[in-house]
C-alpha cells in the first residue's frame, strides 16, 4: 500500500481530532442554548439547502480527481473552469432555496430569514472544489489545516454570539462564514504551490459536465434519503422532533470525518492502480472495506451500548428522546460509509449510468417508509426508515443489478481480518522507519 494514503490521512485524522473536539465542545453548549426547537429550525433549514446541493456541485466534487489523474497538465484549466460553474449555479441555488421555504412555509417569518441567511454557504461553498486538487498532489496538510483554521475561528465567533446572547439568525451565518474562510485559505494555498493560472474553458466545462451529470441525479436521491427525515419530521409533527432526530444523527456522525479522510485518502491511489492496471486496484479496494467496516461496526457497538450516557452529557436528559432513535441511526451510518467505497469503484469501472437506478430506488423507498412510519413511531419511524434504506441502496440492490455484483464480492473479501491485518502492519512499519 503506498506510503502517501497514510501520511495524507493521518494528517485529515489528525487535524480532524483537534476539530473534532471544538465541534464537541461547541456544539454542546450551542445546542444547549437554542434549545430543541430552535436547533431543530436550523438543521431544518440545513436539509432545505442539502436538497440543492447536488445542483450546486453539478457532480463535479464526484469526478475531479480522475480528471487530474488524466489531465494532469490541465489542472489550471479544470480548477478554473470548475469554480466557475459552481460559482454559477450556487447563485442560482440561493433562490431556490428560499422560494422553497416561501411555498412550504407560508407565514413563517423565522424560517425564511434563517433559510436566507444560511443558503449564503452555497457562495463560498463553490470554492471549496478546490480540496480535490490537494488530494490529488497528496497534500492534505494543507487542507488539515485549513478546515481547522476555518473551524477554530467560526468555534470563536460562535462562543462570542453565545456569550453575547444572539438570536438564532446569527448562528444561521456562521456556516457561510466557515466556508468564505476555506475558500479564501485553498486559493491562497494554491497559488502558493502550483505554477498553472487558473481559466474558465467551455469546451472543458461540456466535457466536464458530460461525466459528472450522472452524479447529480444521484447525489439528488441521495440527498433525498439522507434529507428527507428531517424535512418530513418538521412537516408532519414540529421543529422539536427535528431537533431531537437532529442530536441523534450529530453524536452518530461524530467520528465521520475518520472515515471521510481513510475514503479520500484512498481514493488518488485506487484510481491511479486502475489506470495503470496495477494488481494492487482490488488490493487496495479490500483493504478499504476491511477498515471501514470494522472500524464502523466498533463505533456502532460502543453507541448503542453507551447511548443514554452520550446523550446526557452531551445535550442534557432535555434530549433524552434522542436516545432510542441514537441506537439505530448510529447503524445507518455504517452501511453509509460502504456505499462510499463502492462509489469509487463505480468511477474506477466508469459504471455512473447505474447510479441513478440505485438511488432513485433507495429516495422512493425511503420517503415512503417514512410516510408509513413516523406517523406510526415519530423519530423512531424516521431512524428505522433511513437504516432499511441505506442497507438497501449500498448492499441489497448491488445483488438485484447484475452489473454491480463484482463490488459485493470486493466487500465480502473486505470481512476477512487478513486484510485490516495488512494495514495495521503497514502502519506499524512505517512508524518504525520514520523513528530511524
Amino acid at each position: 500500500m503506498n506510503k502517501h494514503i497514510i501520511k495524507n490521512a493521518s494528517w485529515i485524522i489528525g487535524a480532524r481530532i483537534v476539530q473534532a473536539v471544538l465541534n464537541l465542545v461547541v456544539s454542546i453548549i450551542t445546542v444547549r442554548y437554542l434549545g430543541p426547537s430552535n436547533f431543530g429550525l436550523i438543521t431544518y433549514v440545513a436539509s432545505v439547502t442539502a436538497f440543492l446541493l447536488p445542483l450546486m456541485n453539478l457532480g463535479l466534487n464526484s469526478i475531479l480527481v480522475n480528471e487530474f489523474v488524466k489531465n494532469p497538465s490541465h489542472e489550471g484549466e479544470i480548477i478554473g473552469t470548475s469554480l466557475v460553474m459552481n460559482f454559477v449555479s450556487g447563485i442560482l441555488c440561493i433562490g431556490g432555496s428560499v422560494a422553497f421555504v416561501s411555498i412550504a412555509n407560508r407565514g413563517e417569518r423565522d424560517t425564511l430569514i434563517v433559510c436566507a441567511l444560511y443558503s449564503l454557504i452555497f457562495i463560498f461553498q463553490s470554492f471549496e472544489l478546490i480540496q480535490y486538487w490537494f488530494q490529488w498532489k497528496y497534500l492534505s496538510k494543507y487542507t488539515s489545516l485549513t478546515f481547522l483554521g476555518a473551524y477554530t475561528a467560526v468555534s470563536a465567533y460562535k462562543i462570542f454570539l453565545l456569550a453575547t446572547g444572539k438570536s438564532v439568525y446569527w448562528f444561521a451565518l456562521s456556516n457561510a462564514l466557515d466556508y468564505l474562510i476555506i475558500g479564501a485559505a485553498l486559493m491562497f494555498f494554491y497559488f502558493r504551490l502550483s505554477g498553472q493560472r487558473l481559466h474558465f474553458s467551455f469546451e472543458r466545462a461540456k466535457a466536464l459536465f458530460s461525466k459528472s451529470r450522472y452524479y447529480i441525479v444521484s447525489s439528488m436521491m441521495v440527498t433525498i434519503f439522507a434529507q428527507t427525515d428531517r424535512i418530513m419530521l418538521k412537516l408532519m409533527i414540529n421543529e422539536e422532533a427535528v431537533g431531537y432526530y437532529s442530536a441523534a444523527v450529530t453524536v452518530a456522525g461524530m467520528t465521520s470525518f475518520v472515515f471521510a479522510a481513510l475514503i479520500d485518502s484512498f481514493r488518488p491511489e485506487i484510481l491511479e492502480c486502475k489506470k495503470k492496471s496495477s494488481p494492487e486496484y482490488e488490493a487496495n479496494l479490500k483493504k478499504l472495506y476491511a477498515v471501514i467496516i470494522y472500524l464502523s461496526f466498533i463505533q456502532s457497538i460502543a453507541v448503542t451500548v453507551f447511548a443514554e450516557l452520550i446523550v446526557n452529557i452531551m445535550y442534557s436528559s432535555a434530549f433524552s428522546a434522542s436516545v432510542p432513535a441514537l441506537r439505530i441511526i448510529v447503524w445507518y451510518t455504517t452501511f453509509s460509509y460502504l456505499g462510499a467505497v463502492r462509489n469509487i469503484w463505480i468511477l474506477a469501472e466508469g459504471k455512473q449510468k447505474y447510479l441513478w437506478i440505485i438511488n432513485l430506488s433507495g429516495a422512493i423507498m425511503n420517503v415512503a417508509l417514512n410516510l408509513i412510519l413516523i406517523p406510526r413511531f415519530g423519530i423512531n419511524g424516521a431512524a428505522a426508515a433511513s437504516l432499511v434504506t441505506q442497507i438497501f441502496t449500498n448492499v441489497i440492490i448491488n445483488l438485484i443489478l447484475r452489473p454491480m455484483r463484482e463490488i459485493n464480492r470486493l466487500l465480502t473479501a473486505g470481512l476477512n481480518p487478513k486484510n485490516l491485518m495488512g494495514i495495521l502492519k503497514y502502519g506499524k512499519q512505517s512508524r518504525s522507519i520514520g523513528k530511524t
